[in-house]
């Protein structure tokens, strides 16, 4: 579960927009601050459906340590604080999360990652633990470590891949006596960008990417994923993204974006179904 009623996440999320906005007035040679502003119609992370069909906004902060090494800021929010209810009508409305990440790109394709996922739940539930940087089996936070190829620009195959494990935090299963085991839950995706109309005379049609994506929990008996099979792998992220960038001048770009997304797991996903379609523009500086 993975939801918070703390304000600060919109708090930063606006301190970013103004960053962004003073960021365009500064010519600087070399930018080492990357600023983004996803706005989307819900908020689907590997075809996991946080939020429900609500609307959210979504602030990236990343800052070039030195070359290669970054370390950032990624949050969300859909403005929305009810949690679940007893008859099971106001299941997670409410979503909001925050995260810090480093990365370090090792060569021009291969970058290392370690994510700190935090999403407290918006109310107060029995028995599970909203503080932060408590990484035990009833907390709200994990560590993921990813490997994530990127061979879509410069490369005659333009195919990117993501593994990803958990290593910290709650992703725990159960024996039979019900002591907890850490299950290094792994997700692995592979994905193909497509450049569709690099020739064409129409402006609007060029350089729209469209890049197809699967992706499969491999070993999901701590049931992290919670809309996904727990018993075996399950491909819980098949689908599609068609992405349009237009560039607004001074280093200001607006992507547009849609995804479509499905759930092919074969159970856990009656409450929010198995298809999605994702619609989003950002602003990146």
């Amino acid at each position: 579960m993975k939801i918070i009623k703390k304000p600060w996440v919109l708090i930063l999320g606006m301190m970013s927009v103004v960053s962004f906005s003073q960021q365009a007035k500064d010519t600087i040679t070399e930018k080492k601050l990357s600023l983004n502003v996803d706005i989307i119609n819900r908020y689907l992370w590997r075809g996991q459906c946080w939020g429900g069909n609500y609307a959210a906004i979504q602030p990236t902060v990343e800052y070039e340590v030195v070359p290669k090494l970054s370390l950032g800021f990624w949050g969300t929010t859909n403005f929305k604080n009810d949690y679940f209810y007893p008859d099971g009508e106001s299941l997670y409305k409410g979503y909001q999360e925050i995260d810090f990440y480093i990365s370090y790109q090792i060569n021009d394709f291969l970058q290392f990652q370690i994510w700190d996922y935090y999403w407290p739940s918006v109310s107060r539930v029995e028995g599970v633990s909203n503080k932060l940087f408590d990484y035990g089996p009833t907390s709200s936070q994990t560590v993921d470590a990813m490997l994530c190829f990127d061979f879509s620009e410069g490369f005659q195959y333009p195919f990117n891949a993501t593994i990803s494990t958990l290593i910290g935090g709650n992703d725990y299963r159960y024996d039979s006596n019900d002591n907890p085991k850490r299950n290094y839950t792994t997700y692995l995706e592979l994905g193909y960008t497509f450049n569709l109309f690099e020739n064409s005379s129409c402006k609007t049609l060029q350089n729209i990417a469209l890049v197809p994506v699967a992706g499969v929990v491999l070993n999901n008996k701590a049931e992290y994923y919670n809309f996904a099979d727990y018993d075996k792998p399950s491909w819980v992220n098949l689908g599609a993204k068609a992405t349009k960038e237009f560039d607004l001048g001074k280093g200001i770009t607006m992507p547009l974006s849609l995804n479509y997304v499905h759930n092919a797991a074969t159970a856990n996903t009656d409450f929010f179904g198995k298809d999605f379609l994702v619609a989003g523009i950002s602003f990146a500086y």
